[in-house]
């Protein structure tokens, strides 16, 4: 029996559909159906094609361990998605209720793979740590003793990515370089202005805004009314595309950041695949893909091939076969790492382009500079690192 006569396979996305990372929620989907659609039509997996199933997160954490059940409930072999690490943490606990692997698209947080890692969850973007290393080495040398203010949202991510920038730029002296939190979810506008205003009122030379999606918006416009880009270098640490696009060229030009993958790393250092990848996407959709879409799209392509080397759809089975393989698909080599299933792989630091370099891509998107790279085994946690971590929140020195 043919794959397009088979039961299709179902493949279940917990994604934010609405909430304050709706934009990255879209990238997903739009990776996630691409690659289902040339996988089925290429023959499918185990001669099944496949089909997408999701629910919408709103980055709710609660509303996000029901959607688990639900999609379990339809039959989902797998699942994944992500943008608030809080919930793909709470998801990835619930699927294992349901004895279903989780993979993690976007959730930057040290604790995903850290203290809440598990057996059954996998991450294949970056962590903080691994963004705060690449820029980090970057920001030691630009700008060596500058007093830095860190704008940060108040959850997993933003904790871990705070402590991590600290750590990795020097500024650990909390009296000198100071901080203001801001609620996530659910931060007001109001809310964002006030640390925005504090910020202002220091004598800082780099802004660290740990936001994300609209949060990042906000905090940007907000900085660009009070001036803060020409007294400021502003750091963003994690970047994508979606965020550049809706904050504009021209408040983001000179913001730096970093980022596991962007639409022109294939191009500019060759990596066919990955090019291959940029342009179908590009033609699709009339946008360039963002690292959402390319987490969502190298996920599917990484279970399929996994399954097929176990022969079988079991978790575990797939597990097994996912815990140290090695791969290139749309950069360079990557590895599932074994003993804490995080994706280990290229960072990059990148810097935002001025208006005019943005404009000149046919689809106006050439937001990324690299200015800096990392290999994977240079940014990533070590084994004593990462039990270090387990230790000190009593958690067990191996996944369970």
């Amino acid at each position: 029996m043919g794959a397009h006569a088979a039961v299709p396979v179902k493949l279940g996305l917990n994604y934010p559909h609405s909430g304050e990372y709706r934009e990255e929620g879209l990238m997903q989907k739009r990776g996630a159906l691409m690659a289902i659609d040339e996988i089925s039509a290429a023959g499918g997996v185990l001669d099944r094609p496949l089909r997408l199933i999701d629910r919408d997160s709103a980055s709710q954490v609660d509303r996000a361990r029901a959607n688990v059940d639900a999609l379990a409930a339809e039959g989902a072999a797998m699942l994944f998605g992500g943008s608030s690490s809080a919930v793909a943490i709470a998801a990835s606990q619930q699927a294992r209720k349901h004895d279903l692997l989780y993979f993690g698209t976007l959730t930057y947080s040290n604790d995903t793979t850290g203290k809440d890692g598990h057996q059954g969850l996998f991450r294949e973007c970056y962590s903080a740590w691994m963004a705060a290393r690449v820029l980090g080495d970057y920001l030691r040398q630009e700008h060596r003793d500058q007093t830095y203010f860190y704008v940060t949202a108040d959850y997993t991510w933003g904790h871990t990515t705070e402590a991590s920038m600290r750590a990795f730029t020097g500024t650990e002296k909390a009296d000198r370089h100071q901080s203001v939190r801001v609620p996530f979810p659910g931060g007001r506008y109001h809310e964002i202005q006030e640390a925005m205003k504090r910020a202002a009122q220091s004598d800082a030379k780099v802004l660290v805004l740990v936001l994300f999606g609209e949060q990042m918006v906000h905090g940007m416009r907000i900085a660009q009314q009070l001036g803060l880009s020409e007294r400021m270098q502003i750091v963003v640490p994690n970047l994508t595309l979606s965020m550049v696009e809706q904050a504009g060229p021209f408040i983001m030009a000179g913001v730096i950041g970093a980022s596991p993958w962007t639409w022109n790393v294939p191009l500019q250092f060759d990596y066919p695949r990955g090019r291959q990848f940029v342009e179908a996407f590009s033609s699709r959709y009339r946008t360039r893909p963002s690292t959402s879409a390319a987490s969502a799209y190298s996920i599917i392509y990484q279970w399929k091939d996994a399954v097929e080397r176990a022969g079988r759809f079991d978790s575990a089975a797939v597990r097994q076969a996912l815990e140290g393989h090695r791969y290139s698909l749309l950069k360079d080599e990557q590895i599932w790492r074994a003993f804490d299933h995080q994706n280990v792989q290229s960072v990059y630091a990148v810097r935002i382009k001025a208006r005019d370099q943005v404009m000149k891509d046919e689809y106006r998107q050439n937001f990324f500079e690299i200015i800096s790279v990392m290999s994977g085994e240079d940014a990533a946690p070590t084994l004593a690192q990462w039990q270090q971590a387990r230790r000190d929140a009593g958690k067990p020195l191996q996944l369970e």
